[in-house]
């Protein structure tokens, strides 16, 4: 493929171009927000390598109102973010929202690899269809959000993905979905995910990179190390209204039914935990079996979105990952037509709909929809689990 990249050199920066055109719009529009509304979690990042350099507790600091956002990271975030802390706003928000992009293309070339590396596609298309790729998958809702907020999620995608799929890593691998993992907690299902699948070695050095980079600021920074794990990591009202329409995990969706008590909401989330994991895990564990690591990745993905307490609209970014498994190689027309479906579902604004059906009396019908996009998910799940198997066997 490298050779074939460096053959049409013309039509990659042709399509470059087009993606960095049709991407404009959506990032002047953040960037160019009021200071105190453009991207905020970014400077929850920045704030905590500042707070790192000034010496003073990461874990009490809030950043300027309105938002008034606490950092909620591990450490090692924060360690991380140092070199950001270090570069003017202006700069930091050019360059983390660079990275975003090349994240995302990073997560595009290794998840429609399939189909990208076709013959009759490599060979005339591949620009062409990156391209498209890269600017629809732009335009879905969790990834307008990334840009938006200045998010990291899409760089963790990113990372898991690419320790899964690439075919020849120059890494350790494993080392990547470590690293994610360090940095927020929701990758760590990939160590569930090794664990189910029996690949060993992959595991333990997923399982070091972790273990390492969480234990790494004990010796740096002990005390923030010491206020994360044993103070603000168990206050799930630190990330923000669990119940807000923006969060669409499980766990959110059974808060939004007001249900009578907080012992009765734990009890039915840690069930549904429970059942969607084994379901999920079970159905990634198979499409490894049948040869579709494409699909087993995006199913693990969706369990970080599932099984979390907290999981932000942003955090579906492994929708990305999920309509590569549908598309296959792109000869299933019917395929393409349900990715096509999954797609216009996740650029459109669902669950702001069912709070605008609420207001209008429709409070039933508008709380399903409220929680459209974890419904979504779980529709997402059963579809490559069983719905995907069965249509690859057709076509």
């Amino acid at each position: 493929m490298a050779t074939t990249i460096r053959r049409q050199w013309w039509a990659w920066a042709v399509a470059v171009l087009l993606i960095v055109a049709a991407a404009a719009p959506l990032v002047l529009q953040w960037l160019t927000n009021p200071d105190d509304q453009r991207l905020v979690d970014l400077d929850v990042y920045r704030t905590g390598g500042e707070m790192l350099l000034q010496g003073r507790p990461v874990y009490d600091f809030f950043t300027p109102a309105p938002q008034l956002l606490p950092f909620t990271y591990p450490p090692i975030a924060a360690m991380l973010a140092v070199p950001l802390a270090e570069l003017p706003w202006t700069t930091a928000q050019w360059v983390w929202t660079v990275g975003i992009f090349v994240s995302l293309g990073v997560t595009v070339a290794f998840a429609f690899r399939q189909v990208l590396t076709r013959r009759e596609v490599q060979a005339r298309y591949a620009p062409w269809l990156f391209a498209l790729l890269m600017i629809a998958c732009t335009y879905l809702m969790p990834i307008r959000d990334q840009v938006r907020f200045g998010q990291v999620d899409i760089l963790l995608v990113a990372l898991c993905v690419a320790d899964c799929l690439a075919k020849r890593p120059w890494w350790p691998r494993g080392f990547l979905i470590g690293l994610a993992t360090a940095v927020k907690l929701t990758p760590g299902v990939f160590l569930i995910y090794l664990l189910v699948t029996r690949q060993w070695r992959t595991f333990w050095m997923a399982s070091f990179v972790t273990a390492l980079l969480t234990l790494l600021p004990f010796a740096v920074i002990p005390k923030d190390a010491a206020d994360f794990w044993f103070k603000a990591l168990l206050d799930p009202e630190r990330l923000g209204a669990n119940a807000a329409t923006t969060n669409q995990s499980i766990r959110a969706m059974l808060l939004r039914l007001y249900l009578p008590s907080d012992t009765l909401t734990w009890a039915l989330w840690l069930v549904l935990v429970a059942v969607v994991g084994w379901y999920g895990f079970r159905a990634a564990k198979r499409a490894l079996d049948a040869g579709d690591e494409t699909t087993a990745v995006a199913l693990t993905g969706l369990m970080a979105v599932l099984l979390s307490p907290v999981a932000w609209i942003h955090h579906l970014a492994w929708v990305v990952v999920v309509l590569a498994a549908i598309v296959g190689d792109g000869r299933d027309r019917v395929r393409l037509w349900v990715a096509g479906g999954v797609w216009l579902y996740y650029v459109v604004p669902v669950p702001w709909w069912g709070v605008s059906l609420k207001v209008a009396g429709w409070n039933v019908v508008g709380k399903i929809v409220q929680d459209g996009f974890g419904l979504g998910a779980l529709f997402l799940v059963w579809l490559l689990a069983s719905w995907l198997p069965k249509r690859r066997g057709i076509s």
